[in-house]
């Protein structure tokens, strides 16, 4: 103990020991002492040791002090002590000035121990992985330079110590409580460990994102005062910038975090902006880095649109235009908004078209637009805030062709009005003006203006400028080219030269109003010929790109300047290498490549401003085309030209087959759709089939239940089951039954009305009868008797025919009332075609019976005329009495044809009632029994007739 007080400032006793004597005996004594106190002790004189004596410390006690931070996790004192000893002789932060001659070696010492101390410290990945684990300590002493430590291994040796952090469990997860912690020394310290470790490292800033960094950040920032808190909101801000830079995860992550909207407020400013103080500057001006970084042209168009809209819906761009708009800005802090709302617009429509409606507070209100082109074609203005002007203006111009064509019609005679400044008006007074910087930036906005827009080309021709009293008009493209001729800075040359190439690069009419001016072409073979200095030959390669330009877009409509004459006077004046050298002079310069990397103009004096970026663009599309048209023979060309020609048909008939492919393929896909359909309606149809057939098949069964049912019931009701199946007639069979019926009814009223007549004349005759006229009188009975009886047989006939006819309509009705059951139509056929030829067969016979009864007319009528003769002569009447024997006699014969065919008639009909019957009809015994007595009548008039003829 004596030792140590004697270390700690106690009175000398002996002589001194030298530095890395007591370090060598303290480092012995941790090593040693098996007393926690004696260890405790001993650590803290190596920690008051550790600032003067950071190498000895460094070299021989840090073994020492790892084992203590790995043996002694119980006692929080030693620890602090260990942990603020290895962050002495790790952190290169020296507070003792060294003297001034030996300054910069010692800094380079200091930087180079710091470097040391770490690689020795990280070579064991099992330190860093402790000192994690000791930062979970909530005790300050411990946990706060467990913070510091570890920040100094993270500057000196990033990468390395990253990968070991990356790889341990829970390691960024345990940094990340650090922001939780309520003692502000530690959560502020944790802000600056965390900016060390996501420095580079894509992998850590997606961990640490996803950890709810952002919120976690934002939360911090609002509570501590927004854009005017302090150096703590700096440091969110600059974690954020860390998280967030070319990281498109984490970006994509605080998009739909709906974290933009969160950063509204900070832009709120009021109206008295004076007395800014440096932090809040800061704060701001990285509040606005923040903003760019999220819609940086850098990232992929997909995302840069999302933020774009994202910010114009929250009302973010409103708020940065109202900065923009704003009196007592700082100038940085102008200059920086106006860059970020020139990204903000890029590129996006709905944003570019909000921009050209904001005006400014003046009166009377002038367009944002047309006040910050005032500031850039002002010479007096900050350089940074003119090139972020310019910058604007080009943003707000990109892919915009409407704001393209306000543009330029604002230089058109019928728009210009001479009351009020447009942009126009403004460009073209910057273009002529006498500070070279002016000239440029106007320069570079109007070929903005006309960037791949080919009818502001032709429009920007109609432009008239009045050069001085008396004198006529010129175009502005003839202006152009007298600046350039006039011998002008070289500023202004490029300047101009760029919008002449952009003017009428794919434009051949803006070519031939170039060449229609007969100086311009000896200016510049002129100028490309020349020996020129240093400063010099990029115009020249400007004019070389300028005369390329002439003869690949000329479409050959001067005689005097075609691409052949142009390529000879090439050969003749320049030669065609020279020309290609001084050609390549632009792609060589330095400053070309510098503007090729980004689209913000970025120089660091005014006479660095030269290129443009999408100039440089321009140039590497034209270049090589350029060189090949003027290296190319006419042959070359000419072969080229039908190459090109024959290509062309090549591609129009290609374009007619993809035509037709197309049409072919959408046929195929309706076809398709139509397949599609159809199999399923087909599926709907069968499915339903299938339904439909199960239905039936169920009903066939239940039919045939139904059926044996029905039979036994229609073997009790014979009736009722024979009406069935009349049931079954077809409607057409029924009609032909009803007609034939009727034609029959109508041929029996027609016999009756002839045997009436027939009974009338013999009734006469009988009253006429003539004595001497017995055998005539006999001959008339007989005929009489026998007309009777075809009366009687015809009387009989219809009685018949109307039973028949009575029975039909009896069935009728029956079809109408009686449910019909299938299955015997095959039977009932043949019984109908049975009775429609028995019915046939009855209507013959009632022809006969016809011509018969006509017979019998004409029998009566020669009767007649006997009866009249017999009373004049008996002679007469003699002669006729054999005349009528032998006509009774051919009566006779007639009669019994007839009665045999009445005979099968009868029969036919006994035969129909018996069917009748068998359909279930009844049929009363009077009607047998008359037929019985009618055939006893016949026999016994035949039996008369027998004697008669006796």
């Amino acid at each position: 103990m004596n030792f140590l007080r004697g270390v700690m400032g106690g009175q000398p006793t002996g002589p001194q020991p030298t530095g890395a004597e007591t370090i060598q005996k303290l480092c012995d004594r941790v090593a040693s002492s098996t007393l926690l106190e004696d260890r405790r002790d001993a650590v803290r004189a190596l920690k008051s040791l550790s600032k003067k004596y950071r190498v000895e410390v460094g070299n021989m006690a840090m073994d020492h002090l790892v084992r203590i931070l790995q043996t002694d996790r119980s006692d929080t004192e030693i620890l602090g002590y260990a942990l603020d000893t290895l962050y002495n002789i790790i952190c290169n932060d020296e507070e003792e000035e060294p003297d001034e001659s030996e300054e910069e070696n010692q800094q380079k010492q200091e930087d180079d121990l710091g470097a040391q101390f770490t690689d020795k410290f990280v070579q064991e990945t099992e330190n860093v992985t402790l000192l994690l684990t000791l930062l979970e300590e909530f005790d300050f002493h411990v946990r706060w330079p467990g913070v510091k430590l570890l920040t100094a291994l993270l500057k000196n040796q990033c990468a390395q110590v990253q990968g070991i952090i990356l790889v341990s469990p829970m390691g960024v997860s345990r940094l990340m409580d650090l922001l939780a912690d309520s003692r502000e020394v530690i959560r502020n310290d944790g802000l600056l460990l965390l900016q060390q470790l996501t420095k580079g490292n894509a992998a850590i800033q997606k961990i640490v994102a996803f950890e709810n960094a952002f919120e976690r950040l934002l939360d911090i920032i609002t509570e501590e005062g927004s854009s005017d808190g302090g150096i703590v909101v700096e440091d969110c801000l600059l974690l954020l910038l860390n998280l967030l830079k070319n990281n498109s995860s984490n970006q994509n992550f605080f998009k739909e975090g709906s974290y933009i909207q969160k950063m509204k407020p900070w832009f709120e400013v009021g109206d008295d902006n004076s007395g800014w103080s440096a932090q809040k500057v800061t704060n701001l001006h990285l509040m606005l880095q923040l903003v760019r970084v999220m819609v940086s042209p850098v990232n992929s168009p997909g995302a840069t649109a999302s933020c774009q809209k994202a910010m114009f819906q929250c009302g973010l761009l409103q708020q940065l235009c109202t900065i923009l708009m704003a009196t007592g800005v700082p100038a940085d802090i102008l200059t920086e908004t106006i860059n970020t709302v020139s990204e903000v617009i890029r590129g996006s429509e709905v944003n570019q078209d909000y921009f050209a409606s904001v005006n400014a507070p003046s009166n009377p209100p002038r367009p944002a637009i047309v006040v910050l082109l005032m500031s850039m074609v002002n010479e007096r203005q900050p350089f940074v805030l003119r090139c972020a002007v310019l910058y604007c203006f080009q943003c707000f111009l990109y892919k915009n062709h409407k704001g393209q064509g306000e543009i330029v019609a604002t230089l058109l005679p019928s728009t210009i009005d001479a009351n009020s400044i447009s942009a126009g008006q403004l460009l073209c007074g910057g273009l002529f003006s006498a500070d070279s910087l002016s000239n440029w930036c106007a320069a570079v906005a109007l070929a903005h203006a006309l960037q791949d827009n080919l009818t502001q080309k032709e429009q920007l021709l109609r432009v008239q400028l009045a050069t001085s009293l008396g004198k006529p008009p010129v175009s502005l493209l003839q202006q152009c080219t007298n600046i350039l001729s006039q011998g002008s800075r070289v500023q202004t040359k490029v300047g101009l030269l760029m919008l002449l190439c952009t003017w009428i690069s794919n434009c051949p009419i803006a070519v031939m109003h170039f060449l229609h001016n007969q100086d311009n072409v000896p200016f510049l073979t002129g100028q490309i010929s020349e020996n020129l200095g240093e400063d010099e030959r990029l115009v020249q390669g400007l004019c070389a790109l300028l005369l390329g330009i002439c003869i690949y877009y000329n479409d050959n409509s001067l005689e005097n300047y075609t691409k052949e004459k142009l390529k000879q006077l090439i050969e003749k004046r320049i030669g065609k290498e020279n020309f290609v050298e001084k050609l390549g002079f632009i792609t060589k310069h330095e400053l070309y490549s510098r503007a090729a990397q980004k689209p913000q103009p970025a120089f660091s004096t005014p006479e660095h401003m030269l290129f443009d970026h999408e100039f440089t663009k321009l140039v590497k599309e034209l270049e090589g085309m350029i060189t090949k048209a003027v290296l190319k023979s006419s042959e070359e060309e000419k072969k080229e030209e039908e190459v090109k020609k024959t290509l062309e048909q090549h591609d129009s008939i290609v374009t007619q087959y993809k035509e037709l492919i197309r049409e072919q393929d959408s046929q195929i896909n309706e076809l398709k759709e139509q397949v599609t359909l159809l199999t399923s309606q087909n599926e709907k149809m069968q499915s339903t089939m299938t339904q439909q057939l199960s239905q039936i098949q169920q009903h066939k069964d239940q039919y045939n239940i139904l059926k044996l049912k029905l039979g036994k019931d229609n073997q009790q009701t014979g009736n009722q089951a024979e009406a069935a199946h009349v049931n079954g007639l077809q409607p057409e069979e029924l009609s032909q039954l009803r007609e034939q019926l009727e034609e029959l009814q109508r041929q029996n009223q027609l016999l009756q009305t002839q045997l009436g007549e027939k009974d009338s004349l013999i009734t006469s005759l009988k009253a006429e009868g003539v004595p001497s006229a017995e055998g005539s009188t006999s001959g008339v009975t007989v005929i009489q008797r026998e007309v009777e009886l075809l009366k009687a047989q015809l009387q009989k006939q219809t009685a018949e025919i109307t039973q028949l006819q009575s029975e039909r309509q009896e069935l009728l009705r029956g079809s109408d009332t009686t449910a019909a059951v299938p299955g015997d139509n095959s039977l009932y056929t043949e019984k109908i075609a049975e009775l429609e030829s028995r019915l046939s067969a009855q209507t013959a016979e009632n022809q006969k019976l016809k011509a018969e009864v006509q017979t019998l007319l004409e029998s009566q009528e020669s009767m007649e005329k006997d009866f009249a003769s017999a009373s004049s002569t008996a002679a007469i009447m003699q002669a006729e009495k054999s005349k009528l024997q032998q006509e009774v006699q051919e009566s006779k014969k007639e009669q019994d044809d007839l009665l045999m065919l009445l005979a099968d008639q009868d029969q036919k009909i006994l035969s129909l009632k018996q069917r009748l019957k068998d359909l279930g009809e009844t049929i009363e015994d009077e009607d047998d029994l008359d037929s019985k007595d009618q055939f006893d009548d016949d026999d016994d008039d035949e039996e008369d007739e027998e004697e008669c003829d006796e």
